[in-house]
C-alpha cells in the first residue's frame, strides 16, 4: 500500500538529545575522546582579558571551527558555517544546541587577526597532538621521509609584475667558500676572491637587468612577482602550466605519521628549503633520511653524514648527451688526483671553481688524434673536461648506503608514507588550493590540516583499543 506522510513527519515535535543523534562510531565523536581539547585554553590563555571586555566565544569552539573546514576539506569558512547550521554532528562537535545561532564566518577570521596573527599556535596545537602519537609509542623516527608538494596559492596568473629580489644565500655557502680556498691551496693555487660588481654584468659589459634599473647590487635576480599574494613564488607546473604556489615540504616516519613541514614560496628548489626541515627535526632520534632524488646534492649528503645520520637518495641518471661517454666511464685516481679517460689517457688538476667543482682537463693536441673524441668532447681545442666537487667522496658513501641490505625495500615505502599523505591531503582535505593569501595564513592551514591527519589516525587507533578492551 502506498503511503504520504513526509509533511505530517516534518511537522512533528519530538524530545531528543544532541548526544542520540549523533552516531557512536561517527569520526568527530572518535576525535572529540582522543584528545583533550581544554589543552588550547592554556595557549590561547594570554590573548583573552580575565576581568575586562564582553564575553567572548569560547576558545575551544573557535579553533573546532577550522579544524571541521580543514577535516572534511571544505572550500571555505562561508561554506563551513553553512555546514555548521545544518549538520547536528558539527553542532556536537562544537557544543553547540541545535537551536543555538551559529557564529558569523568572519568571527574566526577577526579572532586570527587581532589574536593569534604572528604567533605560533597552530603550530602549538600541531606538535600538541603529535606528542600524543608519540606518547602511545605509534612513532618511529628513525627512518624519516621527506618530500615536497606545492599547494596554489589564491593568485591571478595574470596579475604580476618582473622585479629584482636578493638571492638568499646557501646554508652551507661559508662552509664551502672555506673548503674551496682551502682545496685551491692545496693545489698550490691562489684563494678567490670575493665577487664585485663586474661579476654580475654579461659578455658585453651590461648588466642583466638593464630593462629594470642601471645600478643593480650584487647577489639579485629577476623574479616573477604576484601583486595578489607577493609572498608566493611562482612554480611550473607541469610541462605547460605556471601558477603562484606554496612548497610545503614535509617529514613523516614510516607509519605514516607527519612529523613536521615548513612553508616555501613554491620558485624555492627542495634542495635550497630542506635545512629549515631539518633543523626541525634532527634530534627526534632519526637514524636515515628518505628523498628523491631532488635532494641528492653534495651539500646535504655531507649535512647528514657529518651528523651521523644516513641519507638515502636513489639512483640519479647522468644528464649525458647521446653517443657521448658518460663520466663513470672515466675513471678517478685518488692517489694522483686524476682522472683515467676510456683510452687511458690522463685528465689532469686545473682549477677547483666557485661551485665547489675541481676541474680536470685533457691535453688537446693528444685528444685530437684519439679514435673516440667524437665520443668525447666537440671542443674546439679537443680538450675535455671533467668536474669532481670537492664534497664527492660524500656522495659516493650515498652510494654504498643505498646498496646496503634493506634499504631498496625502505626506500619502496616512500609510496605507501609521504606521497600517501599528501594524496590524501589533497583529495579528501582541500590541499590542492589556497583560499587565503600571504605565507602566515597558509602556515595556519597547512599545521590545522596536518594535525586534523595525525589526530584522524591517533582517534581511529585508540577507538579500535577500546574496542578491544571492552
Amino acid at each position: 500500500m502506498m503511503t504520504s506522510n513526509t509533511e505530517r513527519k516534518r511537522e512533528q515535535m519530538q524530545f531528543v538529545s544532541m548526544d542520540d543523534l549523533v552516531p557512536q562510531d561517527h569520526m568527530l565523536r572518535l576525535i572529540d575522546k582522543a584528545i583533550d581539547w581544554s589543552f588550547i585554553y592554556d595557549l590561547v590563555e594570554d590573548k583573552y582579558s580575565s576581568d575586562m571586555g564582553r564575553p567572548s566565544m569560547d576558545p575551544v569552539t573557535l579553533i573546532k571551527i577550522p579544524f571541521i573546514q580543514y577535516l572534511y576539506g571544505i572550500r571555505s569558512m562561508r561554506q563551513t558555517i553553512k555546514e555548521i547550521e545544518v549538520n547536528v554532528a558539527y553542532r556536537w562537535f562544537l557544543g553547540l544546541e541545535l537551536n543555538e545561532p551559529v557564529p558569523h564566518f568572519s568571527t574566526f577570521g577577526k579572532n586570527y587577526t587581532r589574536r593569534f596573527k604572528d604567533t605560533d599556535l597552530f603550530e602549538q596545537i600541531f606538535q600538541r597532538i603529535l606528542e600524543d602519537c608519540y606518547r602511545f609509542k605509534l612513532v618511529d623516527p628513525t627512518a624519516v621521509f621527506v618530500d615536497a608538494t606545492h599547494v596554489k596559492a589564491r593568485a591571478n596568473n595574470r596579475k604580476m609584475q618582473h622585479k629584482l629580489a636578493k638571492q638568499e644565500a646557501l646554508f652551507y655557502e661559508e662552509m664551502l667558500k672555506k673548503e674551496i680556498n682551502e682545496d685551491r691551496a692545496e693545489h698550490g693555487k691562489k684563494p678567490l676572491k670575493d665577487k664585485d660588481d663586474d661579476d654580475d654584468k654579461g659578455a658585453g659589459g651590461h648588466d642583466d637587468f638593464s630593462d629594470f634599473t642601471d645600478d643593480v647590487p650584487k647577489d639579485t635576480k629577476k623574479v616573477r612577482c604576484s601583486t595578489t599574494d607577493p609572498e608566493s613564488g611562482w612554480f611550473r607546473k607541469g610541462e605547460h602550466k605556471n601558477v603562484f604556489a606554496y612548497g610545503i615540504e614535509t617529514a613523516c616516519d614510516k607509519n605514516g605519521w607527519i612529523l613536521d613541514y615548513t612553508v616555501n614560496p613554491g620558485n624555492e628548489h627542495d634542495s635550497r628549503t630542506f635545512k629549515g626541515l631539518y633543523d626541525k627535526i634532527k634530534d627526534i632520534g632519526v637514524e636515515t633520511i628518505v628523498a628523491d632524488a631532488g635532494y641528492k646534492t653534495p651539500a646535504i649528503a655531507k649535512l647528514l653524514i657529518d651528523d651521523g645520520i644516513k641519507p638515502l637518495l636513489p639512483y640519479k641518471r647522468p644528464m649525458t648527451k647521446k653517443g657521448f661517454f658518460r663520466k663513470s666511464e672515466f675513471a678517478y685516481d685518488e692517489y694522483n688526483d686524476c682522472y683515467i679517460c676510456p683510452n687511458d689517457q690522463v685528465l689532469e688538476y686545473s682549477t677547483t671553481n666557485r661551485d665547489g667543482y675541481r676541474e680536470y682537463k685533457s691535453c688537446g693536441k693528444v685528444c685530437e688524434n684519439c679514435p673516440y673524441l667524437e665520443q668525447c668532447t666537440l671542443s674546439k681545442n679537443h680538450v675535455k673536461l671533467v668536474t669532481r666537487h670537492i664534497w664527492e667522496d660524500y656522495m659516493d658513501e650515498c652510494d654504498d648506503i643505498r646498496y646496503t641490505e634493506g634499504m631498496k625495500d625502505l626506500y619502496s615505502h616512500r609510496k605507501e608514507t609521504i606521497e600517501r599523505i599528501f594524496g590524501t591531503a589533497k583529495e579528501n582535505h582541500g590541499f590542492r588550493y589556497t583560499q587565503m593569501y600571504g605565507k602566515a595564513r597558509m602556515e595556519m592551514k597547512v599545521a590545522l590540516t596536518f594535525a586534523c591527519m595525525n589526530l584522524k589516525k591517533l582517534a581511529r587507533i585508540k577507538h579500535e583499543w577500546w574496542l578491544e578492551m571492552a
